[in-house]
């Protein structure tokens, strides 16, 4: 064999290790690795443990939501009131938590407890209508989920007439906003809580199989013996949960009830679960993966502040980091395909 046959042989190899590597882990490590050396050379503050442990904590939030939206895009669909669903949740929960402090001032504790109730219980009925469209009446998820982005935020603006809502115990901001265990925020303790719990639910029992089921196929799903309809209800009740608990966490942080907070939150969590390799064809994602893309859109995010770059070109770099993981995830299947053959 002669030296250039073995070159073209050792860069075949090479190509199709790539190939392998590529389909495996998706594009997420590839922009992790590159994210963390542009971001480095641009801020000596960027790989500091204070800042990191900052991009964590920014990035509870989003986290939440996007585990919800894994959920919505395993089945085959979407949800684009997660937004709404947020503020929503932040705008009744603030008004309950403050009335209710106001009628009892020494009951500090019940009120945040009623609060977070109220303000998770209206959030999640976001998702049960969304649910009830998608499943029962068959309407695209890209529509109903629209619609409910509409009308609850017009819902939201009409409870506070658009002025921000105060009057929050101070525990209640003071616990789940700024409180710390071992140098740890609080909010991350409950998203960590969430991901275990999902992880449990969705690869130790059959029901968490059933939305791969669903969004894999879902004639054969329904063929099989598989409740696709009620499926389908419970993944847009969860979504809006996992949005709704978001949401209180944020008006714990920010210490007021906004109407406007969580816009973003539909860009930002179909991108971090793209990213992660959650495939908008349905069947396809890992939770653990999900984890990381929230993260990497913090990360990203934090790196931009700190090279300061203008929020409004950051809006520009999430809209392209988007499509460059739609386009990797149509790569990859063709990826997929060629190596089967």
């Amino acid at each position: 064999m002669s030296g250039s046959s073995k070159t073209a042989q050792a860069e075949g190899g090479g190509a199709i290790f790539l190939k392998r590597l590529f389909v495996k882990l998706g594009i997420l490590p590839f922009l992790l690795v590159i994210a963390v050396i542009v971001f480095t050379l641009m801020s000596d503050n960027f790989l500091t443990a204070r800042n990191l442990m900052n991009v964590l904590r920014q990035s509870v939030y989003l986290m939440i939501v996007s585990l919800g939206q894994m959920l919505a895009l395993l089945t085959g669909g979407f949800d684009l009131s997660v937004g709404t669903t947020l503020a929503l949740a932040s705008v009744v929960g603030a008004m309950a938590m403050a009335a209710f402090y106001a009628a009892f001032p020494e009951m500090a504790g019940l009120a945040i407890a009623v609060g977070c109730l109220a303000g998770i219980s209206a959030g999640t009925m976001i998702g049960a209508v969304n649910g009830l469209g998608v499943a029962f009446f068959n309407v695209s998820p890209f529509m109903m989920s629209l619609g409910m982005a509409s009308v609850g935020f017009g819902i939201a603006l009409y409870l506070t007439g658009g002025v921000p809502v105060y009057g929050m115990p101070v525990a209640f901001g003071d616990t789940f906003g700024f409180g710390m265990l071992f140098g740890i925020p609080a909010p991350v303790y409950v998203a960590g809580l969430l991901v275990l719990l999902l992880y449990l639910f969705l690869y130790r029992t059959p029901q968490g199989r059933y939305f791969y089921a669903v969004g894999g196929n879902l004639k054969a799903a329904s063929l099989s013996g598989i409740n696709t309809t009620g499926t389908l209800f419970f993944t847009y009740v969860l979504c809006a949960f996992f949005a709704a608990v978001a949401g209180m966490l944020l008006t714990a942080r920010l210490d007021t009830g906004e109407a406007n907070i969580g816009a973003s939150m539909p860009l930002e969590s179909i991108a971090a679960c793209v990213i992660a390799g959650v495939s908008l064809r349905g069947g396809v994602g890992r939770l653990e993966n999900v984890v990381l893309g929230a993260l990497f859109i913090g990360l990203v995010q934090n790196g931009m502040n700190l090279a300061r770059i203008e929020s409004y070109l950051q809006t520009v770099v999430l809209g392209a980091l988007l499509i460059l993981a739609v386009i990797a995830d149509q790569i990859r299947l063709r990826y997929v395909a060629s190596l089967k053959d």
